[in-house]
């Protein structure tokens, strides 16, 4: 396996702490940029806006998003950058409007400023944009070059959102070890950045085991702890320096194809990005022939609510054809799921599902 690897480390700038927000103003000061358009949600944003701060001497546009990372959503966007002037995008919410504000913002070859509001991805950090239909399907993702201009972390935002996407973003973070490592452990010589893309992808599974149960009781008390911090500067940073040094080697490998191709059921919809990649996880495992690290791991999910199969997403119910569906999405010729290991078919991810939800219903009586 040879592949051409970019570093693309991290954003041009990054701040975490507490009030991290209220310097956005002194950050675009010193950019000299005087006109933004700020991208947010709804729900998410009536949250955040209290911790948004006032940005005298810049013109704002606000815009609330469509639901979707999609195309058109981003050629909508644009629009109304362009018609507004602006000079900079920013986006406030989560995974999908980070990728939103990255697309508009590299469509119009200016800066973009990513306010998470959670931390349930690496999208913060990350330049690329997962790209959706309209109806929510995954279609691709682009890689961009040019960092993010700014990316602004504060915990205490994230304290504040709801506990179930954090318990998403350590799933999906998680997945970053099984991931890569399955990718590089293929390889006879490695270089420095694949080096470092191991090692942070090895720390991301090492601070969510120890620390993920610890961070989830401070949301629960709504109390700062250094396992929180570090937890959620895990889920956002360290996830993406996986990638961001290991290029293809270090982004998605089986656990994300399962995701992607869950993405063409409507069933699928409602579920959160990282529950169904931890999903993909223990899929991939099936595939490896690794049913005892998925014993290992049960204690883990099963303490933070992530789902282990499909019968834990409600959707043990899916048809046998359903099923062909999503086996047949996951091994389309561009998915990563082939930078594992051995040639691995539609048949290959049908069994590994159908053996998962028998492993399990075992583990479940014992």
């Amino acid at each position: 396996m040879e592949k051409n690897l970019i570093v693309r480390g991290a954003p041009q700038e990054f701040e975490c702490r507490v009030g991290a927000w209220d310097a956005l103003g002194e950050h675009l000061e010193r950019r000299g940029l005087k006109r933004v358009l700020v991208i947010h949600g709804g729900v998410s944003w009536e949250k955040a806006r209290r911790f948004f701060p006032d940005l005298a001497g810049v013109d704002v546009i606000f815009e609330p998003y469509g639901g979707e990372c999609s195309f058109e959503e981003r050629d909508r966007m644009a629009v109304l950058a362009e018609t507004g002037h602006v000079d900079a995008i920013i986006g406030v919410g989560g995974g999908k409007i980070a990728d939103l504000a990255k697309a508009v913002a590299v469509y119009l070859a200016m800066p973009v400023v990513i306010l998470p509001t959670l931390a349930a991805t690496c999208a913060a950090w990350t330049p690329l944009s997962v790209m959706y239909d309209t109806r929510g399907e995954m279609l691709q993702y682009d890689i961009f070059a040019r960092s993010n201009a700014l990316v602004l972390l504060d915990p205490a935002v994230i304290l504040d959102s709801p506990i179930e996407w954090m318990v998403a973003g350590i799933g999906d973070t998680l997945a970053k070890w099984y991931e890569a490592d399955v990718i590089i452990s293929q390889l006879a010589e490695r270089s420095v950045e694949i080096d470092i893309s191991h090692y942070t992808a090895k720390l991301c599974r090492d601070i969510l085991l120890e620390s993920s149960v610890a961070a989830l009781q401070a949301m629960r008390d709504g109390k700062l702890s250094e396992a929180f911090v570090k937890v959620v500067e895990t889920n956002v940073m360290v996830g993406g320096m996986v990638g961001g040094f290991g290029d293809d080697y270090g982004r998605t490998s089986g656990a994300h194809s399962i995701h992607d191709a869950l993405t063409v059921l409507d069933a699928t919809h409602h579920l959160l990005h990282g529950n169904k990649v931890a999903y993909g996880v223990f899929v991939q495992l099936m595939i490896e022939g690794r049913p005892d690290e998925i014993v290992t791991l049960t204690p883990f999910y099963q303490d933070l609510g992530l789902p282990t199969c499909l019968h834990d997403m409600g959707l043990d119910g899916l048809s046998d054809a359903e099923l062909a569906r999503v086996a047949e999405r996951a091994t389309a010729r561009d998915e990563t799921i082939h930078l594992m290991p051995s040639v691995i078919t539609a048949t290959t991810v049908l069994d590994a599902i159908k053996g998962l939800e028998i492993l399990m219903a075992e583990v479940r009586v014992r």
